[in-house]
């Protein structure tokens, strides 16, 4: 018996030597009406990871790319196009050529102080012709390219003998054009004169944005248009022509000089040169043989010019007839 008592006092000895640990509190939860308990650590212990700082890259560079409140990303970002564009304004400002008129045959250049000029232009550096119908043909019986290689060329010859004998004769590439006889030269005027004045009749009917024709050259076409005397447009005889002139002369009167007033353009000075008159010219030879001889007889005092009296004559109209403000 004392062997079990002294086994027993060893027992509780080593039992309370030993670490006591504490016991879970237990948690009570309820699951469909049946309590099942389960164990809570008030206190529940982790074992902890080491903790590696991480450095705030991104944020940074979020704060780095925030834009201003208010501010417009897009102009932000194509804020140096602005400038860019700026340089190029400035550029053109500067380029005197900009408002620098050249004729025909010549361009603009900058000189060392930079001023413009105007030198002759290199023919080669003129784009190549489309057709046939983009040749003329010179005095000279010489057949160009274009009206950029002809006046390049003319350019060129500045100076000399050649050069100021040297005119645009008519478009399309040369070819034999009969000479003009004394009774055809006496018919030429007869049909132009007709022409002129169908040309604005024409003009006034298809002037619907009123910028063929000004309001006082229209006034003075109306009056033409509505005639019930007026010669209708076709292919007439010349005894026709010549009568219809005779009997409605007045018809005439303006066309004449309207005609004149389109031509006398640079300068506007009341004489035509034989440049202002190559638009008259040059697409009527190829048709009518005998312009040219007739133009040369309208230069009365062959001084290279043909004045307003001059040509007003050249077409029948009466002297006292001529009138300035006419030419409008």
């Amino acid at each position: 018996m004392r062997v079990w008592i002294v086994f027993l006092l060893c027992l509780a000895g080593h039992a309370m030597a030993a670490p006591t640990e504490e016991e879970p509190i237990v948690e009570e939860v309820v699951v469909e009406d049946a309590v099942v308990e389960e164990p809570f650590e008030e206190y529940p212990i982790v074992e902890e990871e080491p903790i590696v700082e991480e450095e705030p890259i991104e944020e940074e560079t979020i704060q780095e790319e925030e834009v201003e409140v208010g501010a417009n990303p897009v102009q932000v970002e194509t804020g140096e196009f602005d400038e860019a564009i700026e340089v190029v304004e400035d550029v053109i400002a500067e380029n005197p050529c900009l408002n620098h008129h050249c004729k025909k045959g010549k361009v603009c250049e900058v000189d060392e102080s930079n001023s413009p000029m105007c030198v002759c232009q290199d023919p080669s550096t003129c784009p190549d012709s489309v057709g046939e119908f983009e040749h003329v043909c010179g005095t000279d019986n010489k057949t160009y390219d274009s009206s950029c290689h002809f006046f390049a060329t003319k350019c060129s010859l500045e100076g000399t003998k050649k050069g100021h004998k040297l005119h645009l004769d008519y478009i399309g590439p040369c070819k034999f054009i009969a000479p003009c006889v004394d009774s055809e030269l006496t018919e030429f005027p007869m049909r132009m004169r007709d022409w002129l004045k169908n040309v604005l009749v024409t003009l006034f009917e298809r002037d619907e944005d009123n910028n063929l024709l000004t309001e006082k050259q229209k006034l003075r076409v109306k009056k033409i248009y509505e005639n019930e005397k007026r010669l209708q447009a076709g292919d007439h005889t010349l005894d026709l022509l010549a009568h219809d002139f005779e009997k409605n002369y007045n018809m005439y009167i303006f066309p004449v000089h309207w005609q004149f007033g389109q031509l006398d353009q640079h300068p506007i000075d009341g004489y035509l040169s034989h440049t202002e008159l190559s638009p008259l010219r040059a697409p009527l030879i190829p048709m009518e043989h005998c312009t040219t001889r007739f133009f040369e007889q309208c230069d009365a005092d062959n001084d290279k010019y043909i004045a307003l009296e001059e040509w007003a004559n050249c077409f029948g109209i009466k002297e006292q007839d001529v009138d300035k403000d006419l030419v409008i």
